[in-house]
């Protein structure tokens, strides 16, 4: 599974906690905090019977390997349950989701599933810690062994002639299958075109998802992985800038989106485009969390995009100079 970005604030307002007790207690401080939750990464509960795995959200996937025999992914399991990130077959993590407890913003704790609080799980599940940190997640261990036994490896679409160095930029793109190696060829004499230097270009397999809300996984996609570096110089890291918008927008215009980890990265145009239910979802995190008392990185980011007004342009490069 992917990366995640920060889902925190600085380290002054990050409380680590070892328990439901001072994770409610840290959701209940007077400032804004997004507790820093890797010391909750025990195993709850193995209920054999039922094949169901409770663990804590900073739990690492190689533990619930190592209780479950899966070699499921990198990284957390509440961070890829916060991003819905795929699995090893591509289908989104939500789809081995039974259940999660998470810490809302008045701390406390509250139980959400399909059948229970449905609600709070589909805002939860991919919200990326908007709606307060999770405490546990409990796994359907069949679903996830299903994942792991169709899992299909990356696909390298680029191969740089050497280690590049500089100012790095990446990029998650969701193209139509059938237009991944169009894209693939436009991107790359979009990179020669402005002098960028491949790191990184790979593709995988998604599938669809029809249980969170903000569902990036609308279709089966292939997910492009595209990384690359400019000269370490303010002009370099404009001409890096605008490239990412440029590969945005023409991965919208093959009929594809953008994973939502990187909905910072866009224009207020291209968000909205890739992602219609936007506006609700943050109208819903202020219906939920009025004071925004849980705010991390992400979160901010896109609520000041979704607020930006759009201006018109005087000048373009088309004329000779820079846009101001």
């Amino acid at each position: 599974m992917p990366a995640t970005p920060s889902l925190t604030l600085p380290a002054a307002a990050m409380p680590r906690v070892f328990s439901a007790g001072e994770l409610c207690k840290a959701m209940r401080a007077t400032l804004p905090a997004v507790p820093d939750a890797s010391g909750l990464d025990r195993v709850l509960r193995h209920d054999a019977e039922r094949g169901m795995l409770e663990v804590q959200a900073g739990t690492p996937w190689s533990a619930v390997a190592s209780h479950s025999g899966l070699a499921f992914a990198a990284g957390t399991v509440g961070a890829s349950v916060a991003a819905n990130a795929p699995g090893p077959d591509g289908t989104p993590v939500v789809a081995h989701v039974h259940s999660l407890t998470i810490a809302t913003a008045d701390g406390e704790l509250r139980r959400a599933s399909r059948e229970r609080a449905p609600e709070i799980f589909r805002l939860a599940v991919g919200g990326f810690g908007v709606f307060g940190p999770f405490y546990s997640v409990t796994l359907d261990l069949a679903s996830l062994a299903r994942s792991a036994a169709r899992a299909e490896p990356l696909v390298n679409l680029g191969v740089p002639e050497c280690e590049p160095t500089g100012a790095r930029f990446r990029v998650e793109l969701l193209l139509p299958p059938e237009a991944s190696e169009a894209f693939a060829a436009q991107a790359q004499a979009e990179l020669a075109e402005r002098r960028c230097r491949l790191a990184r270009l790979e593709a995988r397999r998604t599938l669809p998802d029809e249980a969170t809300f903000l569902r990036w996984a609308t279709r089966d996609y292939a997910a492009i992985a595209i990384e690359y570096c400019t000269r370490g110089t303010v002009g370099g890291c404009v001409n890096g800038t605008e490239l990412r918008a440029k590969l945005i927008d023409l991965a919208v215009a093959a009929g594809g989106s953008l994973a939502p980890q990187h909905l910072p990265h866009a224009t207020r145009a291209q968000a909205a485009h890739c992602y219609p239910m936007l506006g609700a979802f943050l109208a819903e995190k202020r219906r939920y969390d009025p004071a925004e008392r849980v705010a991390g990185a992400w979160y901010r980011a896109v609520r000041d995009l979704w607020r930006r007004e759009p201006c018109e342009a005087r000048w373009t490069r088309e004329q000779g100079t820079l846009p101001r």
